[in-house]
């Protein structure tokens, strides 16, 4: 997307690396406050009618209670998502993946307030909604995004049962829209809310490719075959595959490898797209 593109050329050099650790040792920090005690969660909790009554830490604390207060299932949750979260910086790049993160968070906060406003218009009494508002669809878009980026892949169920993620995307999408039909409108809000990041950066973002990883593979490859040549030694960086130009032919050609052919072969700009694709036998 362009205006991201754009937006990463200003604020790049902001963007927290390695997002995803901070982000488990929030959770941990929730797990410990309720084993020392339960009822300081629900401090935590994002409820718009108590921040609106100076409860303002209540913006950022939400984030710190996990999924599951089961001391077991909260570490494997956090490291699976730490893992799924690595998988994904490191495929989209550290600004990409902070924006995809708080983007989640900031649609979340916005979710939860455009509730309260409507609950109160209906009811005109201003009501706290019960902590209605979490990071579980958040971390559910975490996952339905590496699905998407590698489908392929698979993992053990349970530690037990293989399975490709996107035969588990297809299970996690059905229990989303299992939850949004059989939830109240407020219900509905909150899943779409929390889940606006993932709809917004993929269904906005048509090409998919030049982040998939065999797309990620072939062009490291380009850069590490591309070395600067010595000055004066009269070696290319590049040379047309059909016409044998290079670049010190014509400095204004440009040249490209091409992904269809079977092998590392680079075109010059007039035969890129009209040579015959090389295939192995």
């Amino acid at each position: 997307m362009n205006w991201l593109n754009k937006l990463e050329r200003k604020l790049g050099k902001y963007a927290i690396p390695n997002l995803s650790l901070w982000l488990v040792m929030g959770y941990a920090v929730g797990c410990v406050l309720y084993f020392v005690n339960p009822n300081f969660l629900q401090l935590l909790t994002l409820e718009p009618y108590y921040i609106l009554h100076g409860q303002i830490w209540r913006l950022v604390t939400w984030i710190l209670i996990p999924e599951t207060t089961n001391l077991i299932f909260a570490i494997i949750m956090m490291l699976f998502y730490y893992q799924l979260g690595q998988a994904l910086e490191h495929t989209w790049g550290t600004f990409r993946y902070n924006v995809y993160i708080f983007s989640g968070m900031l649609f979340t906060l916005l979710g939860a307030f455009l509730l309260y406003g409507l609950i109160y218009l209906v009811t005109g009494i201003p009501t706290p909604m019960g902590g209605a508002f979490s990071t579980y669809y958040i971390n559910m878009s975490i996952f339905l995004a590496f699905a998407l980026m590698y489908p392929d892949m698979q993992v053990m169920l349970y530690f037990i049962i293989p399975i490709k993620m996107k035969w588990l995307a297809i299970v996690y999408a059905v229990i989303i829209l299992f939850d949004f039909f059989g939830t109240g409108w407020a219900g509905k809000i909150a899943i779409v809310m929390s889940l606006l990041n993932f709809l917004i950066f993929f269904l906005s973002t048509r090409n998919y490719k030049r982040y998939a990883p065999h797309e990620i593979h072939r062009k490291q490859q380009f850069k590490a075959q591309m070395r600067e040549p010595r000055p004066g030694s009269g070696i290319t960086k590049h040379k047309c595959a059909v016409c044998g130009r290079t670049e010190l032919d014509d400095p204004t050609l440009e040249f490209r490898f091409c992904s269809k052919c079977e092998g590392n072969y680079e075109y010059c700009q007039d035969h890129l797209f009209t040579h015959q694709h090389i295939k192995r036998q």
